[in-house]
């Protein structure tokens, strides 16, 4: 991850505005370190505000319910059934059995966001 702060060169006494320039993908830690060092609170803290906005959404999928957060994206759980399959090293046929997957599908706002 790539940071850059910019200040404003007449105001110091401001927080400096962050402008993030990614390469790879933000993972729990970065949300972490980039919720401590915007709000000005520790890294305990952000890691607690962090887990309970996660932990109800992990248990609601868990239950098989949507969840869904407006103009941003929604999550479901999708049953897929089982099936028989095929060993590609021995040929040998073999039973699948059902599973259940998350997914994630952006929305509205998000999209057009990305759009511009």
């Amino acid at each position: 991850m790539i940071v850059a702060l910019k200040f404003n060169e007449f105001d110091l006494q401001k927080k400096p505005m962050i402008i993030y320039r990614r390469k790879v993908p933000m993972n729990k830690i970065d949300l972490i370190q980039t919720l401590s060092t915007t709000t000005d609170i520790s890294k305990i803290e952000a890691t607690k505000i962090v887990n309970l906005f996660f932990e109800p959404m992990a248990s609601a999928l868990e239950k098989g319910d949507r969840v869904e957060i407006r103009g941003l994206c929604s999550f479901y759980v999708k049953d897929f059934p089982g099936y028989l399959g095929r060993n590609p090293k021995t040929g040998e046929t073999v039973e699948i059995a059902p599973k259940k997957l998350p997914f994630f599908k952006c929305g509205k706002g998000l999209r057009e966001r990305e759009d511009r």
